[in-house]
């Protein structure tokens, strides 16, 4: 077997697989993709059939990436002829009294970036998507271009597409160390040792065991989510052509999301940042009964005819650091290891990202604006920084 690449990539979940087959574009056989499970295990946060994708988010820092986010998903459709992003339109919702906290941040970036938008009441909404049972004090930003993204054929298609380039990629292959030698750098895996030019690093939950290896280590929270599908009797109210993508922004203890029915009949929901913190150790496959509970209330109350008995509930690690924005670039002093963490919002991204990753790995640059997600940011430097998982 071939020891030696220029490119070596450990991770092939949707920010890796995607960062193999944009690399594979320019290098081909020269780029080996790394997965210590099996490709599309459920072990990570890249699984399940359906992920948002969407224009609208809290910080200029992203919106002015989100319309970039759809041409990288857009030139892979392309090049496969398979369909990975369905448009739904997407409503942010927050109930509000003296006036909302997060729609302005939302709104402030959409005008910022000039992506339009509409702002609705709880009247208008329902009177859109009667689906919806709200209070008065609800208000809402409707954007159109909001939808999901097919999470397994995503990651599936992009191996694919490498794999035709002559990329190489390895699967039920962990880690066991990395050392740089020179300006490249040397992975011991369960395959043999690897020596490349550049490494890309986008292990998830796993991103420390990785990158500890090379004495730097970026300060993660690692928690348990999960979504629940549920058999609603009124699959027609849920399909993707009468009902959004929606995330209701209620603070760290009350924020929720949900997708139509897709891939699985059933309608798709959960809650965002609300299961309990564990490692990978640790972390089980078993639902949380009290994060369920909560999820069902709040169903119960606004979105009563989705719910139904439920299909099942499938889990996934969070992977944050303390500001809760993503962390990407090259490491300090090493910058042939190049690193991206996810916060546990990065699937919608996962093309871009993987594009991004590879212009740093090949040129040392990239041509889009990452600042603010940098390696030496005070929120994972400053060991005081007080942690926010909200968005």
């Amino acid at each position: 077997m071939k020891t030696s690449y220029e490119y070596v990539v450990v991770g092939c979940g949707g920010i890796g697989s995607a960062t193999v087959y944009w690399l594979s574009r320019e290098a081909g056989p020269e780029v080996l993709g790394l997965e210590q499970f099996h490709l599309g295990h459920d072990r990570g946060s890249s699984e399940d059939h359906s992920r948002i994708i969407r224009l609208s988010y809290h910080d200029p820092a992203y919106t002015a990436l989100t319309p970039h986010t759809y041409e990288a998903w857009s030139e892979v459709e392309e090049e496969s002829g398979i369909r990975l992003v369905f448009k739904t339109g997407g409503l942010d919702l927050e109930s509000v009294e003296d006036g909302p906290v997060y729609l302005h941040q939302y709104t402030g970036a959409m005008d910022a970036a000039g992506i339009p938008y509409e702002e609705l009441s709880a009247g208008e909404i329902m009177a859109r998507f009667p689906q919806f049972n709200l209070d008065e004090s609800v208000r809402g930003v409707y954007q159109q271009e909001g939808g999901l993204v097919d999470a397994g054929k995503g990651n599936a298609v992009h191996i694919a597409l490498a794999r035709a380039r002559g990329a190489t990629v390895l699967d039920e292959t962990p880690v066991y160390s990395v050392r740089t030698i020179g300006e490249g750098v040397e992975v011991e895996t369960a395959a043999g040792t690897f020596q490349a030019k550049r490494l890309v690093v986008a292990a998830g939950a796993w991103t420390n065991r990785v990158i500890g290896h090379l004495g730097y280590e970026i300060p993660i929270t690692c928690t348990q989510e999960q979504v629940t599908y549920f058999q609603t009797p009124h699959l027609r109210e849920f399909t993707p052509d009468r009902f959004p993508i929606w995330i209701w922004h209620g603070g760290p203890d009350y924020s929720f999301y949900g997708l139509p029915v897709y891939g699985a009949v059933g309608s798709k929901a959960g809650q965002d940042a609300g299961g309990d913190v564990v490692s990978v150790d640790t972390r089980t496959f078993d639902p949380n009964p009290r994060v369920l509970a909560r999820l069902r209330g709040f169903l119960e109350r606004h979105i009563p005819r989705s719910l139904g008995p439920e299909l099942y509930t499938k889990t996934c690690l969070y992977d944050m650091p303390p500001d809760r924005e993503f962390a990407l670039g090259s490491l300090p002093e090493t910058p042939q290891v190049v690193v991206f963490c996810g916060a546990g919002h990065a699937f919608k991204f996962a093309g871009l990202v993987g594009r991004i990753l590879s212009e740093l790995a090949m040129e040392g640059r990239t041509r889009y604006q990452i600042d603010a997600f940098r390696l030496d940011r005070p929120a994972l430097t400053d060991p005081d920084y007080e942690q926010t998982l909200a968005m």
